[in-house]
């Protein structure tokens, strides 16, 4: 192995670090028993680091062309903890202290598992079919769209945060994990392929980008929000339209055969 390969490892490393700093998180806030919104507050924002770690490990393997079967293992097993343990771990901590434990026993373990199906299915998939897309809905998306959901509503009221925990939340997880092991195609980010672009061109984009997270710094949990749920929803509406439009197109226009021309 070259030395160069320990780059992006150390990335994935650090995003599963982030991924159990998370848990344990969770666990301590669990054994308080003091139901500290914070603390939750704080292992969303965790596992929404690791997902940023997640993304410049791929990126790095790409840019010093250091990929190996080694790191797409250790980044599927990292990923598992990160995306698909810890906001199980989260949710059912949450569900359970408003008492809905059975609830949320099935809504982790189901999350969990399709996550794992999902990585899984990547791991044999991903030199031939998900080179350009994803087929289902990205563990760390699906993690992002729980997390930041969490953020999203604490940040517009406490109150309505239980409600939503308590209701909204056990249908979404069963929506996600659904997605997560669906054959609907997601756009992968190495479409950007910013390994390929001079430096100048991708700086400017860079400040542009800290620039607007400075000004709407107080807004940070609704812009994440509506980052991931977009995302959740393009894929959806694009299926729907290809099933719907695209489908009946391709079938009009495939040739007929003799027996169907007489």
């Amino acid at each position: 192995m070259r030395k160069v390969y320990l780059l992006p490892n150390l990335f994935t490393s650090a995003s599963l670090f982030c991924g159990v700093f998370a848990i344990l998180n969770v666990f301590n806030v669990a054994e308080a028993g003091e139901g500290e919104t914070f603390r939750y507050e704080t292992s969303c924002w965790l596992i929404l680091v690791s997902a940023v770690l997640d993304f410049f490990d791929g990126w790095v393997a790409r840019m010093t062309r250091s990929e190996s079967s080694f790191g797409v293992q250790f980044d599927s097993l990292a990923d598992l903890v990160a995306f698909g343990v810890a906001p199980a771990v989260l949710i059912y901590t949450r569900l359970v202290e408003m008492e809905n434990r059975h609830a949320a026993e099935v809504i982790a373990a189901l999350f969990v598992v399709c996550g794992a199906l999902r990585l899984a299915r990547y791991n044999v998939q991903k030199s031939r079919v998900e080179k350009t897309s994803f087929t289902g809905l990205p563990i760390p998306a699906a993690a992002g769209v729980v997390v930041s959901s969490f953020l999203f509503f604490q940040s517009i009221d406490p109150e309505w945060n239980a409600k939503f925990v308590l209701r909204v939340i056990p249908i979404m997880m069963v929506v996600i994990s659904y997605l997560m092991v669906s054959t609907i195609n997601y756009p992968s980010l190495k479409q950007l392929k910013l390994e390929s672009r001079r430096q100048f061109d991708v700086l400017p984009l860079l400040v542009v980008i800290a620039a607007i997270v400075y000004l709407l710094k107080n807004s940070i949990p609704t812009l994440v929000f509506a980052g991931f749920a977009g995302y959740v929803a393009w894929g959806i509406v694009a299926h729907l339209y290809q099933r719907l439009f695209k489908a009946p197109k391709l079938e009009a226009d495939a040739p007929r055969t003799h027996a169907e021309k007489r």
